[in-house]
């Protein structure tokens, strides 16, 4: 593929809150992601893209390592319905994968802080690139998906492209 027209990194996964001084502890304390901005807006520009008419819009960014950011949405003066916790089958539905160390730790913290483990963490059985490797899901306090995963060789950089 040529340079023109294609994705070169990425930037940012967007996620709306309902309560974002709930929400903010959350991916803070329980994901130890570092805070780069927190702001409040209130602009026409934004409302056009998103296709929301807000009356003000809290957006808080925390950097992931590595690279990236996870952004945290609440619109305000908007009706809302209450957050949906829809299984990861249903379309248009998503979840974000982090890698982690000590899954059991973080775990623990993300359910300290208004996290639902949608399971015990499971370990890939043996047979394959990822063998050890653990994983779980854990829903955010507004229904929200997160993909823990601790791999087994250390780091999702020792994974073959044909894994």
């Amino acid at each position: 593929m040529s340079g023109a027209g294609k994705v070169v990194g990425f930037f940012h996964a967007g996620i709306t809150v309902t309560d974002m001084d709930r929400s903010v502890p959350f991916y803070r304390d329980g994901l130890g992601l570092e805070p780069f901005w927190d702001v409040t807006r209130d602009s026409a520009m934004v409302r056009t893209v998103v296709g929301v008419d807000f009356s003000t819009l809290r957006n808080v960014m925390l950097r992931l390592p590595g690279g990236g950011f996870v952004e945290l949405l609440e619109y305000r003066g908007v009706d809302r319905p209450e957050p949906s916790f829809a299984p990861a089958s249903v379309p248009g539905t998503g979840h974000l994968c982090l890698e982690v160390r000590d899954i059991d730790a973080v775990v623990e913290r993300l359910v300290a802080l208004g996290g639902t483990p949608g399971s015990a963490v499971q370990t890939v059985p043996e047979g394959g690139p990822r063998a050890g490797s653990r994983l779980v899901y854990v829903r955010d306090p507004d229904g929200w998906l997160l993909e823990l995963y601790q791999f087994a060789s250390g780091s999702s950089a020792d994974l073959q492209a044909d894994s």
